[in-house]
């Protein structure tokens, strides 16, 4: 497998207040873990900043120059309670936004078999008109209309396996049936959706998690909920919301996954690419605050990328 990593060292300035679980230490941990010897074969590039105009493919104008014009030209401001901008966030966002971009073409020129984006803030709480849970703009949401406007891709999937739900994603898509949207996450916890009735038009798939629960539980929903709707809906790409924070060490949540769950878990998506998408699968980072997990986990994770 070809696999390309896109990251920048910008991603270390988006600032959050002292003792904020998505801090730049989470970034640091990702490209240590990644600076490995078991990852010379990857890849590597800096990510490019995308035009503002591409965020439309998810929120509305007034939503993104809103968020845009609210960051500080020094210090930090609060956009809700959780999420805050530093001086550097907005220009983070738009790294992150043109390194998911770039993974999308890597993948469909055949440049890539596969491709992670290492970037923060994370997305996937960012709805449709609200920042929430750490989150701005929703990165895969962009990345998925990006690859049906750029590359006329007819039916894309958003499997997210980070240990909060990821509303926003849920949002953006709830009436769309050209994307599914699959997540297991705890519940309950924030942001208190993500029930299994939670379907939209049939493209929504929840697969909620009970406090306490270990890999083989997390596997049987993977099973029995995620892999079947999969199947069915036979994906021309595969885009993974990768949040490791449904692991043991994590402090946010109560999941009891390790690294080789994570393994697993790409792997089942990769036979899902392999099958139905021509192995086009990309993963972003989203959630994941105990650094030892998260540097683990993502190392598993994008080791499994590069076997196939």
């Amino acid at each position: 497998m070809t696999t390309h990593l896109y990251t920048h060292s910008i991603f270390t300035e988006h600032l959050t207040p002292d003792g904020h679980p998505e801090r730049p230490d989470r970034i640091r941990a990702v490209d240590k873990a990644l600076s490995h010897k078991d990852f010379d074969a990857l890849i590597r590039f800096e990510t490019q900043q995308a035009d503002e105009a591409v965020m439309l493919y998810a929120h509305p104008e007034a939503y993104v120059t809103g968020i845009r014009d609210q960051t500080p030209e020094e210090g930090r401001v609060r956009i809700d309670p959780d999420t805050t901008m530093s001086p550097q966030s907005w220009e983070c966002v738009r790294h992150a936004v043109g390194g998911g971009l770039s993974s999308i073409d890597a993948v469909f020129s055949g440049a890539a078999d596969n491709a992670f984006l290492a970037a923060r803030p994370p997305g996937h709480h960012a709805e449709k008109v609200t920042a929430m849970g750490f989150c701005l703009i929703n990165t895969a949401a962009v990345m998925a209309r990006h690859a049906q406007k750029a590359h006329g891709v007819e039916r894309v999937a958003i499997i997210d396996f980070d240990v909060h739900h990821g509303n926003g994603t849920q949002d953006i898509f709830w009436d769309d049936p050209s994307v599914m949207y699959c997540s297991t996450h705890q519940m309950p916890l924030f942001p208190g959706s993500g029930d299994k009735n939670e379907t939209g038009t049939g493209n929504i798939v929840n697969a909620p998690l009970s406090p306490g629960m270990d890999g083989q539980g997390f596997k049987e929903a993977f099973r029995s909920r995620v892999m079947p709707a999969l199947e069915n809906f036979r994906p021309d790409l595969v885009i993974v919301s990768a949040g490791f924070d449904a692991h043991h060490r994590d402090p946010l949540a109560n999941i009891n996954l390790n690294e080789d769950d994570f393994d697993w878990a790409t792997g089942k998506l990769m036979d899902i690419a392999d099958r139905f998408s021509n192995n086009r699968l990309v993963s972003l980072l989203e959630g994941g605050y105990d650094l030892t997990g998260l540097a683990d986990s993502c190392a598993a994770h994008v080791k499994r990328m590069m076997m196939g």
